[in-house]
């Protein structure tokens, strides 16, 4: 089947996006000549856009409050439709707008409405990773195998984009490493806690390392009163940079330390250290949602787990020891 111009369709978060662009890098490798227009939304414009794979981002901020959102479906000229996130409204204007292939997984009600390409796919039970799964929607219409972990971050295509400001070369430019450490989630993921990160920072306080505090301006409020932000070699950057600017500036420092989030990912892709704080158990564990990068580790708590455990009480990631951390993160080939 020739496919010349493929919408992939993910309207919600970073980290989710992220996970997505490997699929994107999938397609053009066996179709280098299709043309990938991307469904995001205006929170994730910047990531979409840093992808080499993708052809055109179009928002569907935009498109799902205007009065002709058929007409501009349409306008997109695309022969295919992959819905990679399950949404009722882009697939019902996808069929209005008679795009030939309509591609989602079985196990939403509605893709037996507007779909006509069906998968079989339960994420909740499957083994594979995010990335994995989504690039699963496509294996039957490509006829392509779904790659190993360990080659999948060959199919990011990610790079920053724009120079990163001289405000922030400076402050980089003061020591010969530079750590980032995401201490929230924005109730995303299970959080490390304020208590960890601050042991952390204290084992940083004797290198010669510079140590970033990031995070939308609402978390820089959050951490304030959790964290020792006056040693020399500690910068809070939050609410300081958009989103551009983040992956500019990720890409500039040596590693990252975050739990499930979209900096996480971000700097996998970019192939920087990257340490991973998880839950070991399913489905939020790292053979899921782990970060996927050639540098780096994703780490759980090692110990029992409290008898009866279960994901909604499980806060074992808590006891993740600051040092295994500090280590994970000074000796990336450990």
């Amino acid at each position: 089947m020739k496919l010349k111009r493929i919408i992939i369709s993910r309207v919600d978060s970073i980290g989710d996006v992220m996970l997505t662009l490997p699929l994107t890098g999938v397609i053009k490798k066996h179709i280098p000549d299709a043309e990938i227009i991307f469904l995001g939304k205006s929170y994730t414009q910047s990531i979409i856009e840093s992808c080499s794979h993708v052809d055109q981002f179009v928002n569907w901020d935009n498109i799902k409050s205007a009065e002709d959102k058929v007409d501009q479906f349409k306008l997109l000229q695309a022969d295919t439709i992959i819905h990679v996130l399950p949404n009722i409204q882009v697939a019902a204007l996808a069929q209005r707008a008679r795009i030939k292939n309509r591609i989602g997984t079985s196990r939403r009600w509605f893709h037996h409405l507007y779909c006509n390409k069906l998968v079989s796919l339960s994420r909740r039970k499957s083994e594979l990773h995010e990335a994995q799964l989504n690039i699963k929607l496509i294996t039957d219409l490509l006829n392509v195998v779904v790659p190993d972990l360990a080659e999948l971050p060959d199919f990011y295509g990610f790079n920053s984009r724009v120079p990163l400001k001289e405000e922030f070369k400076t402050l980089l430019a003061l020591h010969p490493k530079n750590i980032i450490l995401h201490p929230k989630s924005q109730g995303s993921a299970r959080e490390w806690g304020l208590k960890n990160f601050d042991e952390l920072i204290q084992l940083f306080a004797k290198e010669d390392v510079g140590v970033f505090i990031t995070g939308t301006a609402d978390e820089g409020k959050l951490i304030q009163h959790g964290l020792t932000l006056d040693g020399t070699n500690v910068y809070n950057m939050t609410g300081k940079m958009d989103l551009t600017q983040l992956i500019s500036f990720i890409q500039s420092c040596d590693g990252l330390l975050a739990a499930s989030t979209g900096p996480l990912h971000i700097a996998a892709a970019l192939g920087k250290r990257t340490v991973g704080l998880y839950s070991p158990l399913k489905p939020i564990y790292p053979a899921r949602w782990g970060a996927l990068g050639k540098n780096t580790i994703n780490l759980t708590y090692e110990g029992p787990l409290d008898l009866g455990v279960t994901v909604k009480t499980d806060h074992s990631m808590e006891k993740i020891k600051p040092q295994r951390v500090f280590h994970a993160l000074m000796n990336p080939d450990s």
